[in-house]
């Protein structure tokens, strides 16, 4: 199958080039909706940003499909009602709110080629998820295949994983055991305390209410009071080891927890680097 990636992010842009070759894929990058109109020809699929330098991404999926019927998945931070409508009225047939997952972006690669399929131009790339193209002696380790299919089981065995199994994210299974596993008794940092067992956040004796991302985000920190995390392994571990977008979503819940900690002096930052945690000065008081 060929994928046409439309991305001006080369972050992104190559990440998303490394793990699609890996599962099997044929890509090609663009990086503006102009090179995305004339590149068409022989794609199977295109994976389109909507933040584009030349072109708005809601214009360039209108294009596509009004020249093509090539299947089109949108890419966007824009995570609003509105957006997402918008686009799907525009012709694309999906749509992922970034950061995503590998493994998402592959499985609804698969559900929208199966799609595809009665399209005489387009419904050729068949392809089967979960079933990466060798490994290549310069892989990280992050994208290594999935593991083979067991042989069926014994009667005394237990059932083996069913596919859907099989795919799910692994760092997110990894992310709930690593809070489990910090141990039932509560966390405290001066008048800070976190209770892993019933999840709730205290300071000074009163409960203040976080989501469960801000939750996980205080806990990474409170694990080592005073140490730097660094922004990768926060994302890493607090949203997925696979996610494809910006940063940008870990500054959003830093102001949102320093806001309910009732002073930015929690959360230090460290430019260039990650957050630590610090006791404020008014805290000692």
């Amino acid at each position: 199958m060929n994928v046409l990636i439309v991305e001006d992010d080369d972050g992104v842009g190559e990440a998303l080039e490394q793990a699609l070759g890996f599962h099997g894929f044929l890509t090609h990058r663009v990086c503006t909706g102009a090179e995305a109109l004339e590149r068409l020809t022989d794609t199977n699929l295109v994976l389109l940003d909507l933040g584009l330098p030349d072109l708005d991404g809601y214009e360039v999926c209108q294009r596509i499909r009004d020249r093509s019927c090539v299947p089109i998945i949108a890419l966007s931070g824009r995570t609003k009602e509105l957006d997402r409508v918008l686009v799907l009225h525009m012709g694309a047939d999906d749509f992922i709110p970034k950061p995503f997952s590998r493994y998402e972006l592959v499985a609804r690669i698969g559900a929208v080629s199966r799609r595809a399929r009665g399209c005489r131009q387009h419904g050729t790339g068949q392809f089967t998820p979960g079933r990466p193209a060798a490994q290549s002696p310069t892989t990280p380790t992050d994208l290594a295949p999935l593991p083979p299919s067991a042989p069926p089981p014994s009667p005394s065995s237990p059932p083996s994983p069913s596919p859907c199994q099989t795919f799910a994210p692994l760092a997110a299974e990894h992310r709930v055991e690593s809070h489990r596993s910090t141990g039932q008794a509560p966390l405290q940092v001066g008048p800070l305390r976190l209770e892993a067992r019933t999840r709730k956040v205290f300071v000074h004796g009163e409960e203040i209410h976080v989501t469960r991302k801000e939750f996980d985000l205080l806990a990474m920190l409170m694990e080592a009071p005073g140490a730097v995390m660094g922004r990768q392994d926060i994302m890493s571990r607090v949203w997925d080891e696979n996610w494809f977008g910006s940063t940008r979503t870990l500054d959003v819940h830093v102001g949102s927890l320093r806001s309910k900690l009732g002073s930015s002096e929690w959360i230090e930052t460290v430019r260039g680097v990650g957050y630590r945690l610090t006791i404020p000065a008014a805290a000692h008081t």
